[in-house]
């Protein structure tokens, strides 16, 4: 089972995330790569929310394949192009870490673009699946 940490002595969290997540001993760590929109036939759908909700169908694909679900996930690094979207990442990130009841570190972060003017966000996950 993973373990937050978040120490009394610093500020609490204010989004749903862990400042920390501490994995369970002796488990098998996943790492994904930056998981972009795009669908399985390859195309991208527009808009930052249905990027968004297609790149954690994709991490969901990653963990089943490692035999992993969401509540092995210690870390999510997410990257968007405008700062106004990260409102609609975080309600499909909300959502999809909804049922998990620790809830990973999260970062977020605001980047310039990536390969194809049409994708607006990446994600990419830390997990580790109990031994």
């Amino acid at each position: 089972m993973n373990m937050p940490l978040t120490p009394s002595s610093i500020a609490a969290p204010f989004g749903a995330y862990s400042h920390g997540v501490m994995g369970p001993s002796g488990g098998q760590i996943i790492v994904t790569s930056g998981q972009l929109g795009l669908a399985p036939d390859g195309t991208c759908p527009e808009g930052v929310k249905a990027q968004a909700e297609q790149c954690f169908a994709n991490i969901d694909a990653i963990l089943a394949a490692a035999g992993a679900g969401r509540d092995a996930v210690i870390r999510i690094s997410a990257f968007v192009t405008r700062r106004e979207d990260f409102p609609v990442y975080m309600a499909v990130r909300d959502a999809w870490l909804a049922e998990v009841a620790v809830k990973p570190a999260s970062t977020l972060i605001i980047v310039t673009g990536f390969t194809r003017e049409e994708f607006k966000v990446e994600v990419e996950v830390t997990a580790v699946k109990q031994g």
